[in-house]
C-alpha cells in the first residue's frame, strides 16, 4: 500500500484519521459533482480537526490518502472497477484502477490502522434476498473487520429489516445517533425502532474503545440520520424507489450493477433532489465521523 505522508504523520502522532471510500466518486455520482463532493467531505473532516484518507486503487496499488489530483482523475476516468473483497487480488495483480466499496475500504483502512470510516449508506440484503441471496459483502466485512462505519444507515433501496436481522446474527454492534429510528438514508424516519441509541460522539467512542479493549472481532455500524432540513418526503421516495426497482427487474439488472443503476434512476426520477440529499448526508456523516475519531484519540 501507499500511505500518504499526512496520514502516516497523523497516525504516528496519534492524531485522528478518517477513512473515505472511492466508489462514491466513480460510481455514486456524476462528474463533476462527485469530485466536488469528495473534496468537500475532506474539508469538513479537516475543519473538525481530523485528517481525511480517501482510499482507492491506482495501477494495482492501494492508496490510503489520495491526492486532489488523484481524486480528480478518479472522478472523470471511465471504466474504473467497483472492487469488493473478491475483486481485490485480481485488480492488484492486473495493476488496474479500482474504486473501493464499503467492504474493501474497511479492509484497507484496517490494514492502515484507521478505526473510523465515513460513507453514505452501507449495502445489505436486497429486496427478495430470501429468493435471490443478493446480500452485500459489506455485512460480511462488518462481522469480521475492526472498523467503525459512520453512515446514514442502510441504503433505502434495500430490505432494511432483513439487513438488520443479518447484522444481529453476525454480532455486529449497531448504534443509532440521536434518533429512536434507524436512519433511512434519504429520510430520517424509517419507522424501524433502534435498539441502541447514542447521544454524543464521546459515547460512540466509549463503545468503540470497549469493543477493542475486550478484543471483540468485527466492526461497529453507526446510523446517522440525514439532517431534518434535507430529509426527503417518505411517501414520494417509497414510490420512486419502487418504480426504480420494477424497472431494474424488467431490465434484468443484477449483482453489483444493481445499486448504481437504482441510484442513477432515483436521481433522474427526483429531478436531482436525491443527489443533493445524498451529498448533504455524506457531509453530515463526515462531521460526525471526525468528531468520533477525535474523541477516540482522547480516550486512548
Amino acid at each position: 500500500m501507499r500511505i500518504a505522508k499526512k496520514v502516516i504523520e497523523a497516525l504516528n502522532n496519534k492524531r485522528p484519521v478518517v477513512a473515505l471510500e472511492s466508489t462514491i466518486i466513480s460510481h455514486g455520482m456524476p462528474y463533476p459533482r462527485n469530485v466536488e463532493t469528495a473534496l468537500m467531505v475532506e474539508e469538513v473532516i479537516e475543519k473538525e480537526g481530523a485528517v481525511p484518507a480517501t482510499i482507492g486503487i491506482i495501477d494495482g496499488e492501494p492508496i490510503i490518502g489520495m491526492s486532489k489530483e488523484e481524486i480528480e482523475e478518479f472522478g472523470h476516468r471511465k471504466n474504473i472497477k467497483k472492487v469488493s473483497r473478491k475483486d481485490l487480488p485480481i485488480v492488484i495483480a492486473k495493476k488496474e484502477w479500482g474504486a473501493t466499496t464499503v467492504a474493501t475500504t474497511m479492509i484497507l483502512a484496517a490494514k492502515a490502522k484507521i478505526e473510523v470510516f465515513v460513507t453514505g449508506g452501507i449495502g445489505g440484503a436486497h429486496r427478495k434476498a430470501q429468493e435471490t441471496f443478493d446480500i452485500s459483502a459489506d455485512l460480511e466485512e462488518l462481522e469480521n473487520t475492526d472498523v467503525t462505519v459512520i453512515s446514514s444507515g442502510i441504503k433505502a433501496i434495500l430490505d432494511i429489516p432483513l439487513t438488520l436481522e443479518i447484522l444481529e446474527t453476525k454480532g455486529v454492534t449497531v448504534l443509532s445517533y440521536q434518533s429512536d429510528d434507524i436512519a433511512d438514508f434519504y429520510t430520517r424516519h424509517s419507522h424501524i425502532k433502534a435498539e441502541n441509541v447514542v447521544s454524543s460522539p464521546y459515547e460512540i467512542a466509549e463503545i468503540i474503545k470497549a469493543k477493542r479493549d475486550f478484543n471483540l472481532k468485527g466492526g461497529i455500524l453507526v446510523a446517522n440520520p440525514i439532517p431534518e432540513e434535507f430529509s426527503m418526503d417518505e411517501t414520494m421516495m417509497n414510490q420512486v424507489i419502487n418504480e426504480a426497482l420494477f424497472e431494474a427487474d424488467k431490465d434484468h439488472i443484477k449483482g453489483k450493477d444493481i445499486t448504481p443503476y437504482l441510484l442513477k434512476s432515483i436521481v433522474k426520477k427526483t429531478g436531482g433532489e436525491s443527489l443533493e440529499a445524498n451529498i448533504k448526508l455524506v457531509l453530515n456523516n463526515a462531521s460526525l465521523g471526525a468528531k468520533v475519531a477525535r474523541e477516540l484519540i482522547k480516550l486512548r
